[in-house]
């Protein structure tokens, strides 16, 4: 979920997708519905949606760009490590592959949503303003239909192809992306990514079901993994992004409140996050490969948080440097996962 804000508007909607990693996801990574017709809401109603159509391009980048396909890439590499610590083991490739194209196709689906939802602020925001339903590249209708039409397939392939429990998640983690972080929380409270990222949690719970048909305290554990290390990952990237949050009326937490105390509380997530990461070990019965590389992800990633608050706090040192903590926060959970995936398969 790597992020760039400005992108020239000849580049291929897949391309930009590639290179802006949304901090509206998870969960990746929320706001009030605006209608089927013109903007409305807190970003204004003045004029169209797609003042100027582009050239005609591929619909099929353009679709792509629609799912967000870097936030999918993030979510799915927590759905693998998660079943194997399941299933003690190597899952199976068919079920591991059925899982990972019926969560690419929720994940899809919600976000696609949310693209449709958010299309009058996406337009104000430099950040989002090429995406596909605001230049005009997908109209309204293809973009509500692609997204239901994702939406049903993953639920009926989980249902038929995996198992009822997992389809029934499926179906609660695209209604909380849509409904509870998209037109409940987005717009409404600055603590939206903290509440609404228990959608980008979902994952982990899907992929132990489809391994267990169940649910169980290890599941549990790697869902607050992820919950606690959305709002590290996000509101350093809002940081860098306040002004295009500001100019488009979403109260993210570094919009409404001072460097200091967003560096705070990226600071306490951060460590609920490591604690959390460490409970793990016990909880799942991890060996010495996962626990070394949890403290001492633990310990660098709290290393620049830390770094981070101190720089709040005396500004004149130099810049914020938000965005390593971005970044620490996608190499901390990439760490924290691959050793959950290497550690159930070593003899010991």
């Amino acid at each position: 979920m790597g992020s760039r804000d400005r992108v020239h508007s000849a580049q291929p909607a897949a391309e930009r997708a590639a290179r802006v990693a949304d901090a509206e996801g998870a969960p990746q990574g929320a706001d009030i519905v605006a209608g089927a017709g013109p903007a409305a809401g807190p970003a204004g109603s003045a004029g169209p949606l797609h003042p100027q159509a582009r050239p005609a391009r591929s619909k099929f980048w353009a679709y792509l760009a629609l799912t967000k396909p870097r936030i999918i890439e993030l979510l799915l590499i927590t759905t693998v490590p998660t079943m194997i610590v399941a299933a003690d083991g190597w899952p199976g490739t068919w079920l591991t592959l059925l899982t990972l194209v019926g969560g690419a196709f929720a994940a899809g689906s919600a976000n696609a949503f949310n693209m449709y939802i958010d299309r009058d602020i996406d337009r104000l925001m430099n950040r989002t303003k090429q995406r596909p339903l605001v230049t005009g590249e997908l109209t309204d209708r293809q973009g509500v239909v692609f997204a239901t039409v994702l939406g049903v397939v993953s639920i009926a392939w989980f249902a038929a192809l995996v198992n009822l429990v997992a389809a029934g998640l499926t179906l609660a983690a695209i209604l909380l992306y849509v409904v509870f972080y998209t037109l409940v929380l987005k717009r409404r409270t600055s603590q939206n990514i903290v509440w609404g990222g228990a959608a980008g949690c979902m994952p982990v719970l899907i992929g132990w079901s489809a391994v267990t048909g169940s649910l169980d305290w290890a599941a549990l554990v790697l869902f607050l993994v992820i919950f606690f290390w959305t709002p590290p990952h996000y509101w350093p990237l809002s940081m860098k992004f306040k002004k295009d949050y500001a100019r488009a009326g979403v109260p993210m937490l570094p919009v409404v409140a001072d460097d200091v105390r967003v560096a705070r509380q990226i600071l306490a997530y951060g460590a609920a996050m490591v604690a959390a990461t460490l409970a793990l070990i016990p909880v799942a019965g991890m060996g010495w490969v996962y626990t070394a590389a949890a403290v001492v992800a633990a310990a660098w990633f709290l290393g620049i948080c830390v770094r981070l608050y101190r720089r709040a706090l005396h500004p004149e040192r130099g810049k914020l440097a938000a965005m390593k903590v971005f970044h620490g926060s996608i190499t901390y959970l990439t760490i924290v996962f691959v050793a959950v995936a290497v550690d159930p398969m070593l003899p010991y």
